[in-house]
């Protein structure tokens, strides 16, 4: 009896669940405006997807309530051990073969589809993918580390974009130089936004920080005369080779080694490029979370009160962990500009702020390697989505797949939630740990503590 009921109570939760994924779906799958021959709208329906996204979420709720590894994770404890010998082995060799593959994908894309194939894959999931784990790693620091919410980082993007693209263009200052001082003004405007946000904790530093972002956009779209407004500043001086500019004519990088030109040169550059300054940005986070200030980033993210009880300087705390956060959103803002030759207000609006947090929050505030795979998982994805054209002979060839990406990165999130609340990679060596063991009760598992 006790077994009839449960299934029974498994069904009726997961019938609730396709209705509500059936209601959601309603607005955006099952109704569809498309021009006629006239120009005129006319509103189509498309009933078996409502029907297709009900039945799928029954049918995975209904798997999730009636798995024996759940009703056993809510009965039993865990026991949290200090990070043993072997385990940091393995997760060395792990990092290592992943840093390997990182820095020889170039050269594996380049011998397997050659330099015309290899184009694509290098830029559209290599450099692309990197850009959002720069991002993704400096966002952590004020996410993961400090515990500070941010919906406006990609603030620090566009500062450091456009001050790239005025220096380089009104000025003739090289990239090499604008790097840094792309990532100054970026902490500088950092600090500025932590000042009015240091009393504001939750919900109100998130609001702030959404209307910092916005911010900036309008400004950068009503402030023609420097920006262009939403015309965009075109025509960005290309990085070069240390001087050699990547260029078919005899002063070339090609011409200088002795090799034939091809644009997969500057791809290749742009690769490596990236490729430093994420690895310097984990390298220097990493850094930190073992010097006094990292440490106090954690007292602030589990308990400010605490924080303040031990006689920490909040103030300053907030605001280092703002600048260097918006100081590497600096340079991949100027990086940005360099790869695009173009950058716009409409490159930096709110849904990049979105993802970037989506990237740190699915991958697990903290976790380098997490925030990392979530990159990979969400950025890659969706490049992967204009691969699907056979999607087209299913749907109808006014069938976009990159359409619902933003959809599939919400029910990645909703699906996190429940599944992992602290993301995917959901512990993390603390910067100082006991050695003995601890047991913890499953009611603080069931939270995410275990």
């Amino acid at each position: 009896m006790a077994e009839t009921s449960s299934v029974r109570a498994a069904l009726a939760d997961a019938a609730r669940y396709g209705l509500i994924a059936g209601a959601l779906a309603f607005p955006i799958l099952a109704l569809r405006v498309e021009p006629d021959f006239s120009n005129k709208l006319v509103l189509e329906t498309r009933w078996s997807w409502m029907l297709g996204a009900a039945i799928a979420a029954f049918v995975i709720r209904l798997v999730l309530a009636l798995a024996p590894a759940r009703a056993a994770r809510r009965t039993l404890a865990t026991a949290v051990d200090a990070p043993s010998a072997g385990g940091k082995t393995a997760t060395r060799a792990i990092a290592a073969f992943g840093l390997g593959l990182i820095v020889a994908w170039p050269l594996i894309v380049l011998f397997t589809f050659g330099p015309a194939g290899a184009l694509k894959w290098i830029d559209n999931y290599g450099v692309q993918i990197l850009i959002y784990v720069m991002l993704g790693w400096g966002l952590n620091i004020v996410v993961g580390l400090a515990g500070l919410l941010d919906l406006g980082y990609v603030a620090f993007y566009a500062v450091g974009a456009y001050a790239y693209a005025l220096l380089a263009t009104n000025y003739g200052v090289s990239f090499w130089l604008c790097l840094p001082l792309a990532g100054i003004l970026a902490a500088f405007w950092g600090i500025l936004l932590g000042f009015p946000v240091l009393r504001l904790r939750g919900d109100y530093l998130a609001i702030v920080t959404l209307a910092f972002g916005e911010i900036i956009r309008i400004v950068l779209v009503n402030f023609s005369a420097l920006t262009n407004g939403d015309a965009g500043i075109a025509s960005i001086p290309r990085v070069t080779f240390f001087g050699l500019p990547f260029i078919a004519g005899p002063k070339g990088f090609a011409a200088y080694f002795d090799i034939p030109f091809s644009p997969i040169h500057r791809v290749v550059f742009l690769y490596y490029l990236i490729l430093a300054l994420a690895l310097v940005t984990s390298l220097v986070t990493l850094r930190l979370r073992r010097l006094p200030i990292g440490r106090a980033w954690e007292a602030l993210r589990e308990d400010e009160i605490a924080c303040r009880s031990l006689g920490l300087d909040t103030t300053k705390i907030k605001l280092t962990a703002f600048a260097l956060g918006a100081m590497f959103g600096g340079f991949a803002g100027a990086f940005f500009a360099v790869r695009q030759g173009f950058v716009s207000p409409s490159s930096f609006n709110f849904v990049e702020s979105a993802t970037i947090l989506a990237i740190v929050v699915l991958g697990g505030r903290g976790s380098q390697i997490g925030v990392a795979a979530a990159a990979i998982a969400i950025v890659g994805g969706s490049e992967l989505l204009r691969e699907l054209d056979f999607l087209k002979q299913i749907f109808g060839d006014g069938f976009d797949p990159t359409q619902y990406r933003m959809l599939l990165v919400g029910l990645a999130m909703v699906v996190m939630m429940n599944w992992r609340p602290r993301g995917f990679v959901s512990s993390r060596t603390p910067t100082i740990f006991l050695g003995e063991r601890k047991t913890i009760a499953a009611d603080l598992v069931q939270e995410g503590r275990g």
